[in-house]
């Protein structure tokens, strides 16, 4: 009789653990792996991934990389849930065939391009050196843009493809004659005195798109709950930085001085980062203009609002 009650107890004891382990299972938060670099065009994702730190529902796993090619490789091979990337290299890949959908903005404004303190305007740049960090990206696109408002083409000048991270040091060796890239390079350029501002983006391209954030959609398919519930708290999380807290996120994520981040953080917002089917026809029409790319995905098969 002691072995029966033995057996039976302990038969309990393991349908006890295993209705507390299904619980527990049940309430774990889900994991979404986003890919992105140490940009300020990422605090948006950096500030959803801190405030859904204590969340039972969804958490955000980052991973860093350390230039756009790597990081696209992750998310064409699914090796990420999403991430923060330049919206022309992710419309690329959807072209060829790899399952993206675009979510959200990354950020609102924010590129500038810098020029040598000896160029006096756009004119002055005929025949000089201008970098770039990829050829798919709204970098370029400004370029052409600011190149066509003063009568000049990409033919004019020498573009230059060059990592974010070295462009304030070569315009300071003269290598280069200015750039355009995502922030905060632009600024370090500014703050070390090795040039100027001469456009902001907003001057050159109302409502530009720069980086969005993007799901494969492997994720999507078979967590759309999840999806949703991730895309809302990120519009959130853009809505809720302000100065000061985007600050301190980047102080943290970007390694930066305090006057390079105040300089970089006046020039981009994170508020509104739904992407309109107006602001990108705009996007695919200056894809199509500039050589970027023959045949952009279209709204409807690249962008998704109806979570």
């Amino acid at each position: 009789m002691k072995r029966f009650l033995g057996v039976a107890l302990a038969a309990l004891l393991a349908l006890s653990a295993a209705a507390c382990g299904s619980k527990a299972e049940a309430n774990q938060a889900e994991t979404v792996k986003i890919a992105y670099l140490p940009i300020t065009h990422s605090l948006a994702v950096l500030e959803e991934a801190k405030q859904l730190e204590d969340s039972s529902d969804v958490k955000v796993e980052l991973v860093k990389y350390g230039s756009w090619p790597e990081l696209l490789d992750a998310l064409n091979a699914g090796k990420v849930d999403g991430a923060s990337v330049l919206i022309e290299l992710a419309m690329k890949s959807k072209a060829e065939g790899v399952g993206l959908k675009a979510v959200a903005l990354g950020h609102r404004d924010g590129n500038v391009i810098v020029v040598s303190n000896d160029i006096a305007d756009a004119k002055a740049l005929k025949g000089k050196t201008i970098a770039i960090p990829h050829r798919q990206s709204s970098h370029f696109i400004l370029v052409n843009d600011m190149l066509k408002e003063n009568g000049l083409t990409i033919d004019d000048v020498n573009i230059v493809e060059l990592a974010p991270t070295e462009m304030p040091s070569a315009l300071a060796a003269g290598t280069i004659d200015g750039y355009c890239v995502a922030e905060p390079f632009g600024a370090m350029g500014v703050s070390i005195g090795a040039g100027k501002v001469l456009y902001e983006s907003e001057e050159l391209w109302d409502d530009s798109v720069c980086c969005g954030l993007v799901l494969t959609d492997s994720f999507i398919d078979k967590k759309p709950e999840t999806a949703k519930t991730f895309v809302d708290a990120y519009k959130k999380a853009g809505s809720d930085l302000s100065k000061d807290e985007a600050k301190s996120i980047a102080k943290e994520y970007l390694n930066q001085k305090d006057e390079v981040l105040d300089l970089s953080l006046k020039w981009i917002s994170y508020d509104d980062l739904e992407i309109t089917e107006e602001m990108y026809e705009d996007l695919t029409e200056k894809v199509k203009s500039y050589g970027l790319l023959d045949n952009p995905p279209g709204y409807s098969e690249f962008v998704k609002n109806d979570f």
